[in-house]
């Protein structure tokens, strides 16, 4: 790859960011029980990337081969599948390395808070007969060995099953001896001893009395594996019957993905090369697919692990208790929404008043509808049992459940089914697009006529992950934009793309179009010399045509400053090309989920949430949507949000030129800013926030555009804020609002000085001596 280059690849950024989760494994500012579970969520992460990334891949590499068709490249690094396949499998073994090493650091510190795993290699006697007689009386009854020879065919090895693998010895030569494991029982095994809670895994109980089932002296290696297998499954196959039923075809869909093709072999401890020959052979694999590794072949057992702890009581191994904030209890969300837009920000704030809104409108009278687009929910959906309760009342429901939500497939299917059979109406979205949206609307018909409540969100409907994932969730009364959100349901429902829209952003057709308008839009304001920025915080970046108009952006002078969690397609501060882009992820605590878009132009900030990112599958393969915030008070505090998530120093790690990261510490004496947890204080008094009037804003001169500074760094953003009350009176929600008059601006910095922890003067210092001259 060119040092000069902007464009990281997709796969290999995604590693990078499994990195970064993996090294919270390690870090001594997370409390233990909470470093074990960050190891088991990279293990998760990553299966998931080999079973749909590496699977996709090697689907693509498999064809090219099969059509002789090698020279088709990712249109970003210009590489083959095959060459980002042979550039994943060194990246990825190297992550194992130092998953090994936290691992076993893991292991220490949990001895020393009384957590001792067991090692079956150095018990002393009593440890022994214990053990022995543990696996004789609760798993040897239960296992299900099995013999590999010229008799016995090779069995199917299920995806992220653990087995037992033995090399026999027999009158004739050798077989292979098979255990599976994980399937069958628990496990992780707990047990008090001498004070302290021993726990052990099933798999290398099986491992360790492996001669006990095979025989004494037939076993001559052994060890233990675990296949992963490609997850990606194509709907439209299935579709050729159109008798047959969708959720159908999703069920038969789900049981083949079974059986689909193995793309890789973990092994522990080392396999016997007879065993591993062998297994390569029936799976299909090269060697480079094979991952030896030190610890266990699926960390999830750290879950089990950790809520024993939490039982026991240790709240020092845990982060702090922290719940979402609950409103008055008179607090009702419907009506507040008829007086001004609302944003929930979760896990801060409860999600419980959007379904108290929804369960009040399953009994209000005066709703005639609800319709929900629903991609991912909890499997006790309240959520769920309001649209029931709502069709049972005689209300209109249409929910559009996507059955193709990866690895939710099952769950929504079942949902689905449930729905239907209260009489809700059920969509199923688009043959080529996915339904990504998180769009609510609720309709309304009193004397004056039809009126709506919208809600558009950044997050799903799901009551488990709002307590997990930082969301945005925004509901408005808004005529218009509960005119369009209505279109949009339209659309669905016959499987039409959304073309026009005036506040809502909808992919494929109206959204990345309308982000490009905005980014030229701060372009011409910066050759204009106005001080012109733009902050995108969202989960991935990939999209072609939006990196290139970064590059343009920075090329022109905008500061661009980024908080990409996962995968980042581009590079920050290449000189000549993004130096004027800088790139941040939040990795900690909560999951970072939400997206918000926002443009100055030296005059005005023009502010979005959306369900989308900046992956090409949001911006052209999916519906996503969006809304355009308008109220000054909602401005305001997204612009807050975005201010201390790029004040951060507890959990961000910034992108140098190079691609790689760099983790952001507090200069001495500097204060430490958590972007997650001081998120509690910033929102403590957000539910009545407009019951008191602000604080009047002090007047700012009015700066000539050939006054301003000139450093991109130093560029403050004005955030409209409107002159009236903290309460302005909304027309009725039956009547369109007439466009709102031009505001005073007050500027507010829309860029993190980064010169300050080095000892430069501040921007808030120099904005108040430029404001001087």
């Amino acid at each position: 790859m060119k040092e000069d280059t902007i464009f990281i690849n997709r796969e290999l950024s995604w590693l990078d960011f499994n990195r970064r989760v993996l090294v919270l494994g390690k870090d001594k500012n997370v409390p233990l029980a909470e470093q074990v579970k960050f190891l088991a969520i990279y293990g998760s992460n990553l299966d998931e990337f080999f079973m749909v990334r590496v699977g996709s891949l090697q689907e693509r590499a498999n064809l090219a081969r099969s059509q002789k068709d090698k020279d088709k490249r990712e249109n970003k690094t210009n590489m083959t599948a095959e060459e980002q396949l042979n550039a994943i499998m060194p990246k990825a073994a190297h992550l194992q390395e130092d998953c090994d090493k936290y691992y076993e650091k893991a292991l220490e510190n949990l001895d020393a808070c009384g957590y001792k795993k067991v090692d079956f290699d150095g018990m002393d006697k009593e440890q022994e007969r214990f053990w022995k007689k543990y696996f004789q009386n609760e798993l040897f009854p239960i296992l299900s060995p099995q013999i590999v020879d010229n008799r016995h065919p090779f069995p199917f090895l299920r995806n992220k099953e653990i087995y037992l693998g033995a090399l026999l010895k027999e009158k004739e030569g050798q077989s292979l001896g098979m255990i599976p494991i994980s399937s069958q029982m628990e496990r992780l095994i707990l047990v008090r001893r001498e004070g302290k809670t021993e726990f052990a895994l099933t798999e290398e109980l099986v491992l360790h009395y492996a001669s006990l089932i095979f025989g004494k002296d037939a076993v001559q290696e052994k060890c233990l594996f675990r296949v992963t297998r490609n997850a990606d499954i194509d709907v439209k196959e299935g579709m050729m019957d159109h008798d047959i039923d969708y959720r159908e075809i999703m069920a038969d869909l789900l049981k083949r993905r079974r059986k689909l093709a193995a793309v890789r072999l973990q092994v522990t401890p080392t396999a016997p090369q007879e065993i591993l020959r062998l297994l390569c052979d029936k799976l299909e694999l090269s060697h480079k697919r094979v991952f030896a590794q030190k610890s266990p072949l699926d960390l999830s057992f750290f879950y089990k692990l950790t809520g024993k702890m939490e039982a026991e009581g240790n709240p020092e191994l845990f982060y702090p208790s922290a719940r979402p904030m609950l409103p008055p209890q008179d607090y009702d969300l419907a009506a507040e929404v008829e007086k001004h837009d609302v944003l929930l920000s979760y896990p801060y704030q409860s999600i419980r008043p959007f379904i108290a809104m929804l369960k009040k409108a399953a009994r209000d009278p005066e709703v005639i509808s609800i319709k929900m687009t629903l991609y991912r929910m909890a499997r006790e959906s309240q959520i769920v049992q309001a649209l029931i309760e709502a069709a049972e009342n005689g209300k209109e429901v249409v929910a559009l459940v996507e059955l193709r939500a990866r690895f939710d497939e099952q769950n929504n299917i079942d949902w689905s089914k449930q729905l239907e059979e209260a009489g809700c109406t059920i969509l199923y979205g688009f043959d080529d697009y996915k339904v990504h949206s998180k769009l609510t609307l609720i309709t309304k018909k009193g004397p004056q006529g039809y009126s709506y409540i919208t809600q558009i969100g950044t997050g799903n409907y799901n009551e488990k992950t709002s307590e997990l994932y930082t969301d945005y969730s925004f509901i408005t009364a808004d005529l218009g934009i509960g005119e369009e959100a209505s279109n949009v349901f339209q659309n669905l429902a016959v499987q039409k793309l959304t073309e026009t829209t005036e506040k809502m952003l909808v992919a494929p057709l109206r959204f990345k179009s309308v982000l490009l308008d905005e980014m030229d839009r701060v372009i011409n304001a910066a050759k204009l010399g106005r001080p012109a920025s733009m902050i995108l915080k969202n989960n991935s970046i990939s999209d072609r045509d939006i990196i290139l108009k970064l590059e343009e952006a920075s090329c022109a002078g905008v500061r661009i400053d980024m908080i990409v969690r996962g995968i980042c397609c581009v590079r920050a501060e290449v000189p000549g090309k993004t130096e004027n882009l800088h790139i941040r992820s939040l990795v900690g605590r909560y999951l970072e989920h939400g997206r918000i878009y926002s443009f100055y132009d030296g005059v005005t900030t023009r502010i979005y949430i959306a369900s989308g990112d900046f992956l090409t599958r949001n911006t052209e393969c999916r519906v996503e949507v969006g809304v355009r915030v308008e109220d000054p008070v909602l401005i305001q505090k997204l612009s807050n949000i975005l201010q201390l998530q790029l004040r951060d120093n507890v959990n961000a790690r910034e992108m140098r030129a190079d691609g790689s990261y760099q983790k952001v510490k507090a200069a001495p004496g500097e204060p430490l800013v958590n972007g997650q947890m001081d998120m509690y204080d910033l929102l403590r008094d957000d539910w009545l926030a407009r019951d008191a009037a602000p604080a009047a804003e002090p007047e700012q001169p009015e700066i000539k555009a050939s006054e301003r500074p000139s450093e991109p760094e130093t560029r403050p953003e004005p955030v409209q804020v409107a002159e009236q009350p903290a309460e302005p009176a909304k027309q009725p929600a039956t009547v369109k609002a007439a466009p709102a008059p031009a505001v005073q601006s007050t500027p507010i910095p829309h860029a993190v000085d980064r010169t300050e922890r080095h000892g430069h003067p501040s921007l808030f210092q120099r904005l108040h001596d430029w404001l001087r001259r």
